[in-house]
């Protein structure tokens, strides 16, 4: 039986980083940089007002208050977008809007609301310090600094800085195609009627909620009936046009259990018994050229194992520096049993106080049990050896909360 760390390690090395492509600025959101980004140009790229008001020479107001205003005489006018049409002169106001150029002589401007509004004149009622609500070129990024590193994953923050900077488009690993693959003549449409004997393609749904989560593009192919025929070139066809393939579902030792016996075939996909629970039937290789990872059928078993195998197998194709969850530690709060010679992932709810973090089995752990998952917020690893898990004992949770 293979232990889940050689499993984890066999399941990434099916794959790489896929190649970097440039892409126009709105579709690299999600992805990985592939490239350090540096700045065209300064940023601001011009001296220029942060408020609506008046840019002056700080000097001229000394003395300024409430009772004893200073008055200047308007020159210019300068809307935000435009241009001074003339430098400041000592002794005068020239009225400017928010992101507009500072006007040269001016070292200050004085908010709108500290004067009177004049368009002809200004009465100022407060002074005003030197550099006073004046953005600085250069102040956030000079030019040829470098503004994003390779290996970030794009959100909108990253958009915009690279908007400013000038970015149309920026290299990424593009986002791994992913062909989700259900499997199974007892399974129905959701929303449809359930027939005595058929259920619900839960898994695939699941699944492809699950690489979307991951950063991944899921393509929903089934569910496929129990025909080998069927399944043969819906995953012929499935390879051709994925980075990565899922399948749910017929990799046990049942006489119907269509996937391990096709794929069987190929010689290409090895199918081992991993030390977990839930999820110990376990599958991965290659179709064609796409890799591939098949997991159980039990809906439970299946989305742990896409967790601990296939999340940071998609993780490493999309170029993400870190590829597995964070972990927590975490007290028990009810004790609970564990097999002795497999690593459990039990489904916990987490408690958060003042003493820290407490972890409570979420019910049953059955790998039926899809109430309980919903419910979770972590996946407490029990180790091999470890066959009870005492009220206060230390655990190690893989946090189940959306990240990048």
């Amino acid at each position: 039986m293979r232990s889940v760390d050689d499993h984890r390690d066999a399941a990434l090395a099916l794959g790489t980083p896929l190649a970097p492509v440039r892409v126009p600025l709105l579709d690299a959101l999600g992805c990985v940089l592939a490239e350090e980004v540096t700045a065209a140009w300064p940023l601001p790229s011009f001296d220029n007002t942060s408020m609506d008001g008046y840019a002056v020479r700080a000097a001229d107001l000394a003395g300024a208050s409430e009772s004893t205003p200073v008055t200047l005489p308007v020159i210019d006018d300068v809307a935000a977008g435009h241009l001074p049409s003339r430098a400041l002169a000592p002794g005068s106001a020239i009225r400017i809007m928010t992101g507009a150029r500072i006007p040269e002589g001016a070292d200050a401007v004085v908010p709108v609301e500290w004067t009177d509004g004049g368009t002809e004149a200004v009465a100022i009622t407060l002074a005003a310090d030197p550099g006073a609500h004046v953005r600085i070129r250069g102040e956030d990024v000079r030019e040829g600094d470098p503004l994003i590193p390779a290996g970030i994953v794009v959100t909108s923050r990253q958009v915009a800085l690279l908007a400013a900077a000038g970015r149309g488009e920026v290299s990424v690993h593009p986002r791994p195609r992913v062909a989700v693959l259900s499997t199974g003549d007892e399974l129905v449409e959701p929303g449809q009627p359930l027939a005595e004997g058929r259920i619900a393609d839960s898994n695939s749904f699941m699944l492809m909620a699950a690489v979307i989560e991951a950063g991944g593009i899921p393509h929903r192919a089934g569910p496929v009936r129990d025909d080998e025929q069927a399944l043969r070139a819906v995953l012929e066809a499935e390879a051709a046009r994925s980075d990565l393939i899922i399948s749910t579902g017929g990799v046990s030792m049942g006489a119907y259990d269509t996937v391990k016996s096709v794929l069987s075939q190929t010689g290409s996909v090895e199918f081992v018994k991993v030390a977990m629970q839930p999820g110990m039937p376990q599958g991965l290789g290659h179709v064609g050229e796409a890799p591939i990872v098949t997991l159980p059928g039990n809906p439970v078993s299946a989305y742990v194992s896409f967790e601990v195998f296939v999340r940071p197998l998609i993780r490493r194709l999309r170029g993400c520096p870190r590829v597995e969850r964070a972990r927590i530690d975490a007290i028990c709060g009810h004790t609970f049993n564990s097999p002795a010679d497999k690593t459990q992932f039990a489904r916990v709810t987490i408690q958060v106080d003042g003493n820290g973090v407490t972890a409570i089995p979420e019910g049953s752990q059955g790998s039926h049990i899809l109430g309980g998952l919903a419910r979770a917020h972590a996946l407490a690893v029990v180790p091999p050896g470890v066959t009870r898990v005492e009220q206060g004992d230390p655990l190690v949770l893989i946090d189940l909360s959306p990240d990048d």
